[in-house]
């Protein structure tokens, strides 16, 4: 039997049989894998919500609050207590400033703004140095360090460095910045949320782990 004709006609549809069957292949692969990793995005939202607020009875809807003069809303998780009050606030936030780019944190506030709480969610600090936020600024024996039980708008919130009052990670004074960005922007949101000293009147909204509750 002959073999097909190598010429330019031959080759683009070879080529383009090949490039069909893959991208299939990758579609079909995609599709499998998303509803996976949506699942392992909202357990890691969750996880984060449960450990880093006050003790709550339950979570109300989720809602976006936009920061004064920024462009990007941020997304809220309120927090209320046995009594439908208002004891907190996950908020989830970000820094594009960080060594190597966007860093994504959930804070956690208290009803009197107060931090109660952070989760690292997403970054790509360099190991071992941008990479330690979470362990630096949670420290509560190094004061200078941690950043929790602090109120962003009455204290010095930036690192010496910049005339602040936190010290920065040992070697990684961008990633710090970064860090404290984020949990600022979050405050600021907080108090363009007009809703945050209010009782609860949305839909409750269940936990898909155990913890952080009453």
């Amino acid at each position: 039997m002959a073999l097909p004709a190598s010429n330019f006609k031959n080759m683009f549809l070879a080529l383009f049989a090949v490039t069909f069957v893959a991208s299939a292949i990758l579609g079909v692969v995609n599709e499998a894998t998303k509803s996976a990793i949506i699942k392992a995005d909202i357990e890691q939202q969750n996880s984060a919500i449960a450990t880093i607020l006050p003790p709550f009875s339950y979570l109300g809807s989720a809602y976006k609050v936009l920061p004064s003069g920024e462009q990007d809303s941020l997304q809220f998780f309120p927090a209320y207590g046995k009594d439908s009050m208002r004891i907190g606030t996950a908020v989830k936030s970000y820094s594009r400033k960080g060594f190597s780019g966007l860093i994504t944190v959930m804070v956690g506030l208290s009803s009197n703004g107060n931090i109660s709480g952070f989760k690292i969610l997403d970054h790509k600090e360099t190991p071992g140095l941008g990479s330690r936020m979470a362990l630096w600024f949670s420290d509560k024996s190094k004061p200078k360090q941690s950043v929790l039980g602090i109120n962003p708008e009455i204290s010095n919130f930036a690192v010496v460095k910049d005339g602040g009052s936190i010290d920065a990670i040992t070697a990684a004074t961008i990633s710090s910045r970064a860090f404290l960005e984020s949990v600022k922007r979050a405050h600021k949101a907080w108090k363009n949320d007009t809703s945050n000293q209010k009782t609860s009147t949305a839909v409750k909204t269940e936990l898909s782990i155990k913890g952080g509750t009453q």
